[in-house]
């Protein structure tokens, strides 16, 4: 599984990124999460809202931190 967490490195942003992490240390999910701080990069995914997190190319969450209950229904899906 491809995790992205798009921003540009904020407080919430970087909260995101460890929600993650910590729900995939949780769950015992093989993934892998790539941190995207580009505002190109983002833009390209049609992202304009940060923090934004994408599973496997599908856009989960967009511009708030997202709940670890939610987290773990993208990853356990």
């Amino acid at each position: 599984m491809e995790i992205k967490v798009l921003g540009p490195g904020c407080k919430k942003c970087s909260k995101t990124e460890k929600l993650v992490q910590e729900v995939i240390k949780e769950t015992g999910v093989d993934a892998t999460v790539e941190k995207v701080t580009d505002m190109m990069e983002i833009a390209s995914y049609g992202i304009f809202g940060t923090p934004s997190v994408i599973v496997d190319n599908e856009v989960k969450c967009t511009g708030k931190v997202p709940k670890k209950d939610e987290i773990k229904v993208w990853l356990l899906k």
